[in-house]
């Protein structure tokens, strides 16, 4: 049977597995001399879960300080999944500060990626969806194995991108195909994003993590200052404004929780049914939340221009005409 739409936006968007038991590592660290193996290990579809979030910064940083460390590979526990993206059972009640605070942590996570002194590279099989799309490209390689797909598909729940992929994927794919990806929610095929622009090698699923640690090897043989010099000046040459850019996506991304759409998106997703999205957009209140609410189309943070005072056009207001009568009554008296 062929798949129905609302079948195909609840695939690229993985159900959250159990929760990993407290004594299990929910990060697995595996070195090959120079290049360390870094496994997201939440299977089947490693869920990005607070917990691996922190967990996976503190090896992230703790592998920036070792000058051991020459290349770092990226990738997913189990056959199915790089990773299913963020915990969205975690998501549904949170607040729209709960929810920006939760950008903020994924948001930095992957600037910790960009940023690291050597070479990080994503070895990419199965899902790699939301929050894990998101995480591949922050790395400075993505190889997928022939099976992967990859999708931003958080539209299908009533949100956006939060942890970067507005801002990068656009940086990566340029805007068209990136309205394409975010704006659709449709998964890509290995081959299609090879051609799109974000992934840099298609392999099969049993070569994929050797031939990621292979490129590893090679960028490690490099002058380590040189290699961190050309991924800085790589990244900050083709996107100069991304912080501002990041922060802008954390603001809209905090403004659409308690919005309907992601309250039924993220109920529907989790209870694997169609999502019912209202019919019409809401009117904006007294206090526009969106920017395209906002009278004179301002950016986020600019100062709002006056506002005219109430009372037919070229009339004084009432409070202006009181005043010229008090001036004209005491000028009588002189």
């Amino acid at each position: 049977m062929a798949a129905t739409k609302s079948d195909r936006a609840r695939e690229t968007a993985a159900v959250p597995p159990p929760a990993a038991t407290a004594d299990e590592s929910l990060i697995l660290l595996e070195r090959r001399g120079p290049v360390v193996i870094l496994r997201l290990n939440h299977p089947p579809l490693n869920i990005l879960t607070t917990p691996l979030l922190d967990e996976m910064r503190e090896k992230v940083v703790e592998l920036s300080h070792d000058p051991r460390v020459r290349a770092v590979v990226v990738t997913g526990s189990g056959e199915k999944a790089f990773s299913g993206g963020a915990d969205v059972r975690e998501m549904l009640s949170m607040s729209r500060a709960a929810s920006a605070r939760h950008s903020a942590k994924g948001q930095t996570l992957y600037n910790l990626l960009e940023r690291a002194p050597f070479p990080v590279i994503a070895a990419v099989r199965g899902y790699c969806v939301g929050g894990g799309c998101e995480m591949v490209q922050a790395c400075d390689f993505v190889i997928a194995s022939d099976d992967a797909f990859f999708g931003q598909p958080e539209i299908n729940i009533g949100v956006i991108p939060g942890w970067g992929g507005s801002q990068r994927l656009r940086r990566t794919i340029g805007p068209v195909r990136a309205r394409r990806w975010i704006m659709t929610g449709d998964r890509v095929g290995a081959a299609q994003a090879l051609q799109d622009g974000l992934v840099d090698r298609v392999v099969p699923p049993a070569d994929l993590v050797e031939a990621a640690v292979d490129l590893g090897r090679t960028l490690a043989s490099k002058p380590a200052e040189a290699l961190a010099a050309a991924k800085y000046l790589i990244n900050h040459a083709t996107d100069p404004g991304r912080l501002k850019g990041l922060e802008y996506e954390r603001e809209l991304w905090g403004r659409l929780f308690e919005t309907p759409g992601q309250q039924e998106g993220m109920r529907a997703f989790l209870e694997k049914r169609p999502a019912i999205f209202p019919a019409e957009r809401r009117s904006p209140g007294k206090a526009p939340s969106f920017p395209w609410e906002r009278s004179n189309h301002a950016e986020p943070g600019a100062r709002p221009r006056k506002t005219a005072r109430k009372g037919r056009p070229g009339q004084p207001s009432r409070a202006r005409r009181g005043r010229s009568r008090g001036r004209a009554q005491r000028a009588g008296k002189r």
